[in-house]
């Protein structure tokens, strides 16, 4: 039986200014109408994030992940009350919550927790009293009650994890685009709006670089069974359905381009030990591992590493000439059973060789093929691929 819970999220260019979160309450409002409750995760308002990392950066090359979260939830604290203020407005009764406010509980990981239980007792609480709940996304609380945040693209996993734990009807997850796509549409001009995915291609195309959704977002949303929309803020319906595999005439559902990647190559037994042990201690998420003999290579991206420097420096100074640095770039296209399909793959090999790519490797999954390449070849090659496979 439904209990006529519904979750919206608002990105940071949904909220980038007052006028656009007055059009955010109004939609709120719409749904609130329909005879719904109402909780809304909310963003920082457009570039704020940024510019308090750029003030961060200017104070330490290298800031604290702990200060780092500190300074950063306040982005998201501004947007939750200025549009609860909006939504009162409306004629609404409505109030904001933190993320501790809200019961999300995180692991102790700075810059890029997960969350471990979320315990939504005073958003009930207030849904009952007929108010709508805003909740500042991106972040949480530790079992060691220090402030955390979830990662880039975090509010996402707020807003699913919150509809997972209120057994809401559905999530839907509003920023400036119709849903997911073939492509990004600001690379590829022929993307196409996909009606329907699946969790697990999803995860895939989050987890290479797609900025749809946030890859722990989906997890949660597969786990718990939630339907998942990703939806435009200037439209009540319509968008990319997110729960099950959908017939397609081809294999492949989408590309995804991800660039740079910091890649790593660590050479002999002590110095691939000692570099897995310092990636282990810094929580690097890596985005790909190959470990072949005495020879590592590690990728991964530094969005959710700010103190990145400090970290390469410790491995300079641990690992000397045995350690070597770089950036690459990756290509992946998701679909499922691509990944077991030879003929698909070097059709793929084949197209990046004919747009004069060269190609350090192939990687794939039952339902990934991944090309990496260097970084300034990542454009071209999604138009390629995505020509190839998707047009």
């Amino acid at each position: 039986m439904s209990n006529g819970i519904v979750v919206q999220k608002y990105g940071g260019s949904s909220v980038a200014d007052i006028d656009k979160i007055r059009l955010v309450a109004k939609r709120i409002a719409r749904t609130k109408a329909a005879g719904k409750k109402v909780v809304v995760a909310v963003s920082a308002m457009g570039k704020t994030t940024n510019a308090l990392i750029e003030k961060a950066k200017a104070i330490s090359p290298s800031p604290s992940r702990r200060e780092l979260d500190m300074l950063l939830t306040c982005g998201e604290r501004e947007a939750m009350s200025l549009l609860t203020m909006a939504l009162i407005e409306e004629g609404l009764e409505a109030i904001s919550f933190t993320g501790s406010q809200a019961g999300i509980l995180t692991n102790d990981r700075h810059s890029g927790a997960r969350i471990i239980e979320v315990r939504p007792f005073r958003i009930e609480d207030e849904l009952e009293r007929g108010r709508v709940v805003i909740v500042a996304g991106f972040q949480g609380v530790s079992y060691k009650r220090e402030i955390t945040t979830l990662g880039r693209g975090g509010t996402d996993t707020t807003a699913v994890a919150l509809a997972a734990a209120l057994r809401a009807e559905y999530c839907e997850i509003c920023s400036d685009v119709d849903g997911v796509y073939s492509a990004d549409p600001r690379i590829v001009d022929a993307a196409q709006l996909l009606h329907a995915i699946s969790h697990d291609e999803m995860l895939e195309l989050a987890a290479s670089g797609a900025k749809v959704l946030h890859a722990d977002s989906v997890e949660f949303a597969k786990k718990s069974g939630i339907a998942l929309w990703a939806r435009a803020t200037n439209k009540d319906g319509g968008g990319t359905r997110i729960d099950f595999q959908p017939e397609r005439e081809r294999m492949v559902a989408a590309v995804t381009g991800q660039q740079p990647l910091v890649r790593i190559r660590a050479s002999g037994g002590a110095a691939v030990e000692q570099c897995l042990q310092v990636i282990e201690a810094s929580s690097i998420p890596l985005t790909h591992l190959d470990l072949e003999g005495k020879e590592l290579r590690a990728w991964f991206s530094t969005a959710d590493v700010p103190d990145w420097s400090a970290i390469r420096g410790r491995m300079e100074t641990l690992l000397g000439d045995a350690i070597e640095f770089g950036e690459e770039g990756a290509v992946t296209m998701v679909g499922n059973g691509i990944g077991g399909n030879p003929g698909l793959i070097n059709k793929a090999r084949q197209t990046a060789v004919a747009t004069g790519v060269p190609l350090h490797a192939v990687s794939v999954s039952p339902l990934r093929v991944t090309l990496w390449c260097d970084k300034q070849h990542v454009d071209n090659l999604t138009r390629a691929l995505h020509k190839a496979f998707c047009e």
